[in-house]
């Protein structure tokens, strides 16, 4: 039996290196949307079921200035009417085509990482003084 060159081993273990790259890239991006879902459950709910109207009140204030200016689509930005005055006679979701129509792309602007959810460390850091969420 004929021996691998050692050319076609590097290219095989280049190849088995970039699968397993690519492997690893799902995992970190499927665990960056688990803390977004989970954190969003946890922001809605809090927003629902407060047990402290102070805090509630606030949040949904800081929401109300904030989240505007980080939904940039019109249908994303449909889906929080609570929050986002709609423009009169805009119908959303109405230039969309797909999930990702009008999509740019450029999420780190906004503090959403793809894959590590390193990106936008910034938070509703002024609502309440540390140690005070609850």
């Amino acid at each position: 039996m004929a021996r691998r060159s050692i050319a076609e081993r590097i290219a095989q273990l280049e190849a088995r290196k970039k699968a397993l790259q690519a492997r690893l890239s799902k995992q970190e991006r499927a665990v960056d949307t688990r803390r977004k879902v989970l954190l969003g459950a946890f922001l809605l709910q809090r927003l629902e079921n407060g047990h402290d109207p102070e805090f509630t009140r606030r949040l949904s204030d800081w929401l109300k200035r904030e989240l505007p200016g980080f939904l940039i689509r019109e249908n994303d930005r449909a889906l929080f009417p609570e929050f986002i005055e709609q423009k009169p006679g805009s119908d959303a979701g109405a230039n969309d085509t797909g999930a990702d129509a009008g999509h740019d792309g450029d999420d780190a602007r906004h503090g959403v990482s793809d894959d590590t959810g390193s990106a936008g460390s910034e938070g509703p850091a002024h609502l309440a003084p540390a140690g005070d969420l609850r």
